[in-house]
């Protein structure tokens, strides 16, 4: 991946992680209780982790294969549970950038609620 485009994929990250900490914090009353309920159930009530990475691969245009092989490049090491495979090539490469990248936000948004919570 160009460096470019490396330092936009990174910037995806850091929006989406830090759009996603402040509705969970919010949603939860705070960040341990946002953390707890992230490492019980991603998508759980509030939680709503595959829906708010649906609509940010929509807000950033990624929902179709130019955006999923962008996602997908970027995270190219990355290790993926079986995705079954969707109507078409568009459809699986999609499906697999959002797993890919909701693995990776989840992380993310785990290790910031980690250290909001130590020093709230």
């Amino acid at each position: 991946m160009d460096l470019h485009q490396r330092q936009q994929f990174d910037f995806l990250l850091m929006t989406a992680t830090e759009r996603f900490v402040d509705r969970l914090i919010q949603r939860q009353m705070g960040a341990q209780n946002a953390l707890q309920r992230l490492r019980e159930d991603p998508n759980g009530e509030g939680v709503w982790l595959d829906d708010f990475v649906d609509a940010i691969f929509q807000d950033f245009l990624l929902d179709n294969v130019a955006g999923a092989c962008f996602v997908l490049r970027a995270l190219a090491k990355s290790k993926l549970e079986a995705v079954s495979a969707g109507k078409n090539i568009e459809t699986t490469l999609v499906a697999m950038s959002k797993q890919a990248f909701a693995q990776l936000l989840r992380s993310k948004a785990e290790e910031v609620l980690e250290q909001e919570s130590m020093y709230a």
